[in-house]
């Protein structure tokens, strides 16, 4: 017996007017825009911190808030290079030196621009586009575009959660930067 739960509603046939019909293409296009909000609330976040605070050793796999980020942008790089069919020239997923907060926020703005222009140029059809590489780690790898894009937006959500975390540590609450939050009060209105 189906069942209604309060403040549900129920889904809207695409095509209505309330949103475009769903393409994959479409769907990575809005992500890739996500992760550049979401990225903009989080270094607003640590930025607006004490330097101490922001660099503050915790007990976390990249020691601290900006070398967490640092090392999202460290992975976007490595497979930015893989789509460009280029080696990146990194021994590791991370930089030995922790970079100036300010320095790594325009990088991040600039990787976050090359990633919307890069699938704001794909269609559906070059989503399947395999890319062959190497591991940092050694091994060769295969990916699909699709993939590697899904890939670096879910890596960055993962890793903002552990700065989110820290933030608390602070003790600051962190912005919401979910997804949903996204599409309500940004994606919708800029389309």
């Amino acid at each position: 017996m189906p069942t209604t739960r309060q403040g549900a509603s129920a889904p809207t046939p695409a095509g209505d007017g309330a949103m475009p019909p769903a393409s994959a293409a479409g769907t990575l296009k809005m992500l890739v825009r996500y992760k550049h909000w979401a990225n903009g609330l989080t270094f607003d976040n640590v930025m607006a911190l004490p330097q101490e605070e922001a660099l503050r050793q915790r007990p976390t796999r990249f020691g601290n808030m900006v070398h967490t980020l640092n090392h999202v942008y460290v992975v976007d790089d490595i497979f930015r290079h893989h789509l460009q069919g280029r080696k990146h020239g990194y021994t590791a997923r991370n930089t030995e030196q922790t970079p100036a907060v300010g320095d790594l926020w325009r990088a991040v703005q600039e990787m976050d621009r090359w990633y919307i222009d890069l699938v704001d140029t794909w269609s559906d059809e070059d989503l399947a586009t395999v890319v062959h590489f190497e591991f940092v780690g050694g091994g060769q790898g295969a990916m699909t575009r699709e993939q590697i894009v899904l890939h670096v937006v879910n890596h960055g959500s993962y890793h903002r959660g552990f700065v989110g975390d820290m933030m608390y540590q602070v003790p600051l609450t962190p912005p919401s930067n979910d997804l949903p939050v996204f599409l309500r009060d940004h994606y919708r209105h800029a389309r």
